[in-house]
């Protein structure tokens, strides 16, 4: 799927140039067009060289993790929960620890953190996966739960908002926290009935109500706060506690008297490594979301949208919020600079502002983290990976739109 995918997206890119250019008289739509392929092929370099640094530091302190028995106490904390979801992964296997702590750090709104554990887990996980080039139903779980991943502090989002003088920064946080919570629950569920995991018996209803508990408390203790100090106490909170696992993992490692220094630079050199596999994979995916970016199919997709929703007589306000929508799943840069492009032309605090910012924090960029993740242990056949990825996607925006329309129209 993923290789007519990649051609679609080259094919629609030339035919919308070529339209562009014999038929309204562009002479710029080609070499627009070719730029922006040239561009994303840059970005895809400079995007791995940066993850370079942050891969080595995360992949060391997860191999004092891993050398220490951390990270097996993690898994053994969840192994009840991963047999059910994950049926095919060893209880107490390394991997279940990866993706706690993968897990944790997207919920605080760490991507940087995320990455690293969340590829560290998908090798894990490729070492029991008995068809090397075939995504395992283990890894595409974690995939889908990755890329759809609840957001319980959308720190950038509050920092964004702040930045461009919203009265009230985390007016979204809220609103962002359900949306993102509808694209995990459906992407999950989209999963569960293709691999046929029963998600309502009561292992795994009891850990969701932990989980909720947990989430409902934090939310408590943020929103009781005034207004213009959420912001900062989030950011505030998730640094803290990023902090404190770095030093938790070194100080379990030093007291179980592991090479702490040595083995940091074991794990750091796998880093390299890992950034410059998956430059490939980037390359490929970004030059071809580049070129259709720059044909302006999304563009024109939004507006034949706006007019068939407009025809049957529907609000049509959320329109304007629709680019950052579309690309979505498929950059996350891209999405951002739209949602910022959005903030800055109607108002940060006008009823599209609010919608783009809900839509930005309500799921990740399906194809990114596609590309990154299965690259990183080269996976081919992703099976229904994407389709579940892009139901979560659906589900979060989907979200986000009727939710900004309840908490601000």
């Amino acid at each position: 799927m993923l290789n007519i995918l990649w051609l679609f997206f080259f094919v629609i890119a030339f035919v919308l140039a070529l339209f562009q250019w014999l038929v309204q008289g562009n002479a710029a739509a080609f070499p627009e067009l070719v730029q922006s392929i040239f561009d994303m092929a840059k970005l895809s370099v400079t995007i791995a060289i940066g993850l370079i640094g942050i891969l080595a530091f995360w992949l060391g302190l997860l191999k004092i993790a891993e050398k220490s028995g951390l990270v097996n106490l993690l898994a053994k904390a969840l192994a009840p929960l991963f047999r059910k979801l994950m049926p095919e992964v060893p209880s107490g296997h390394p991997a279940l620890g990866s993706i706690s702590m993968n897990m944790a750090a997207n919920m605080l709104g760490l991507d940087n953190a995320a990455t690293p554990m969340g590829i560290r887990a998908m090798e894990q996980l490729q070492e029991i996966n008995p068809h090397k080039e075939e995504a395992s139903n283990a890894q595409i779980l974690f995939l889908v739960l990755n890329t759809s991943a609840v957001t319980v502090i959308p720190i950038t989002i509050l920092l964004y908002r702040a930045q461009m003088g919203a009265t009230d920064p985390a007016a979204v946080f809220l609103p962002i926290l359900l949306a993102t919570c509808a694209s995990t629950f459906f992407g999950l569920l989209a999963v569960s009935i293709v691999q046929k995991i029963d998600i309502f018996n009561r292992v795994i209803a009891t850990y969701f109500l932990v989980f909720a508990g947990l989430i409902g408390a934090l939310v408590w203790s943020l929103i009781s706060l005034p207004a213009e100090e959420m912001a900062e106490a989030s950011s505030a909170l998730g640094n803290f506690l990023l902090m404190a696992a770095i030093v938790t993992i070194l100080l379990y490692g030093w007291r179980k008297k592991i090479a702490v220094y040595e083995d940091f630079v074991e794990g750091a050199k796998e880093g390299f490594k890992v950034a410059v596999t998956i430059i490939p994979y980037l390359v490929a995916m970004l030059t071809a979301i580049g070129a259709l970016r720059a044909s302006g199919a999304l563009d024109a997709f939004a507006r034949g949208l706006g007019r068939l929703f407009g025809s049957l007589g529907l609000d049509t306000r959320f329109v304007d919020a629709l680019p950052t929508a579309l690309m979505k799943p498929f950059s996350g840069s891209g999405a951002r600079a739209m949602m910022l492009e959005t903030m800055d032309s109607q108002g940060v605090d006008s009823f599209v502002g609010y919608m783009v910012a809900t839509i930005q924090g309500s799921t990740e960029t399906t194809f990114y983290v596609l590309t990154v993740y299965f690259g990183a242990v080269g996976i081919k056949r992703i099976r229904h990976a994407l389709a579940c990825g892009l139901i979560a996607d659906l589900a979060g925006i989907v979200a986000a739109i009727l939710l900004t329309y309840w908490f601000f129209a």
